[in-house]
């Protein structure tokens, strides 16, 4: 839906790191950060757009030095403000060794090549893998809780979700079946992230009824002769690569209309603002069984 998966976007500089050099002891003292506990991570660095994210939500003062350069950008990032507050990395084993980690956080995506350099190095390197399942992103909430040292703040994030995720509500009965689409007619499989989200919000999966578990290439003739109730599209981007032209073609547009219109920043990674994903596609589900 995007122009790129985040994880093959184009590599960014990465600036004002000089200050990540300074001696710890220093930047507290400037700062006037207490000490974190002796069992914690003092200085953690981020290399993925979701553990971006995660570590920005739960990290002590001071803990967290640096984000990849993914979560400052709007189109893919749900927290490209809090960003701003990090120094961003391009992910390089070189650059990375210079902020003088004692814990790097990865997804399973990112580049082997630096995780083993930098687990030869002997930094610690904690792998986190994508959630394809609303269970899935408790898990990893309580993951990096654990890797952080941050036990009682993945704890308070693991209620909140709980709670909001009870709320969600029951849709008895019939379901109208809805599909994403993306870029070059890609649909994602019925047991994904985004698939959960759309069983949860009331719908049931196109992607299921076609037999694509783990998602892929429809066309789009296939697409309009399912008639599905909903086709949920990513939102519309200035200069859209040729792979999105399909997202653009009248029958398509006459089939999706713009209430499926999503953001698809809520859809990449384990957040909690994946309910808000769910929430939102919840409203366009009639109690009457359409859309």
């Amino acid at each position: 839906m995007r122009r790129a998966h985040p994880l093959a976007a184009a590599v960014l500089g990465g600036l004002c790191l000089l200050p990540l050099l300074w001696p710890q002891g220093a930047v507290q003292g400037a700062t006037g950060i207490a000490p974190l506990p002796a069992h914690q991570p003092r200085r953690v660095v981020s290399i993925n757009l979701c553990t971006d994210q995660l570590a920005m939500m739960m990290a002590g003062p001071g803990q967290l030095v640096s984000v990849s350069h993914l979560a400052g950008d709007p189109t893919y990032s749900t927290m490209p403000e809090a960003a701003a507050a990090y120094p961003a990395n391009r992910g390089l084993a070189e650059e990375v060794y210079l902020l003088k980690p004692d814990l790097v956080l990865a997804g399973a995506y990112s580049d082997f090549a630096t995780v083993e350099m930098l687990r030869r190095l002997g930094i610690r390197v904690e792998v986190f893998p994508p959630a394809a399942s609303l269970d899935e992103v408790r898990a990893g909430i309580a993951a990096m809780g654990q890797a952080l040292g941050q036990g009682a703040r993945a704890r308070e994030m693991l209620d909140g979700f709980d709670q909001r995720r009870a709320a969600l509500p029951d849709h008895p009965g019939p379901r109208p079946t809805a599909a994403t689409y993306a870029a070059d007619g890609y649909v994602s499989g019925a047991r994904s992230l985004a698939g959960e989200i759309v069983t949860a919000a009331g719908f049931r999966h196109l992607a299921a009824d076609l037999g694509m578990e783990q998602g892929g290439f429809l066309p789009l003739e296939a697409l309009v002769m399912a008639r599905p109730d909903l086709v949920i599209l990513g939102e519309d981007i200035e200069g859209a690569a040729r792979a999105e032209e399909v997202l653009h073609h009248p029958a398509l547009q006459k089939v999706a209309g713009d209430r499926g219109r999503i953001e698809d920043r809520d859809w990449i990674c384990g957040l909690p603002s994946v309910l808000d994903a769910v929430e939102r596609l919840a409203r366009l589900h009639d109690p009457a069984g359409t859309p």
